[in-house]
Formats: C-alpha cells, sequence, structure tokens
C-alpha cells in the first residue's frame, strides 16, 4: 500500500489530481469501478490485509479496462 500513496502523493505534487480524477470518471474507470467489491476493499484495507489488498489490484490489472487504465496511467506519469 506504500506505494500507492507514494504514487497518489508523486501524482498530486505533480498537479496531475485532475488527469486522475478524468481517468476514474472515464468509461473505463466507470466499468472497473462498477466490478470493484467496495466492502471487500473496506474490509482489507481496515484488518491490513495487504494479501487481500494484492489480490484485488490483480484482479483490476488482469481486466481490459484495468490494462488500459494503468497504461494511460503510465503515460500520464512520464508527462
Amino acid at each position: 500500500m506504500q506505494d500507492l500513496e507514494k504514487l497518489a502523493q508523486e501524482l498530486r505534487d505533480r498537479g496531475k489530481t485532475e488527469e486522475l480524477r478524468a481517468l476514474a470518471d472515464s468509461a473505463d474507470g466507470r466499468r472497473l469501478g462498477a466490478r470493484i467489491d467496495g466492502a471487500a476493499v473496506e474490509k482489507a484495507l481496515r484488518s491490513g490485509d495487504n494479501e487481500a489488498l494484492r489480490r484485488i489490484l490483480q484482479g483490476v490489472l488482469r481486466s481490459d479496462e484495468g490494462q488500459r487504465l494503468a497504461e494511460n496511467l503510465r503515460r500520464m506519469m512520464q508527462k
């Protein structure tokens, strides 16, 4: 989780917050958000279950939408 927190901080520091919000609001972001079990994420976060979070993230990144969003994020970080 620390890596995600570092990434979020770096995006804020680079002024990329609005671009990140646009990715989340994109069609891929909305479809992916609808498929994620928010209760499972919340439970893993509250309990500190990093293994459960890793599995959730792996599932996200295996999806077509997740792969496109990850690629868009990679491009955003290169700017």
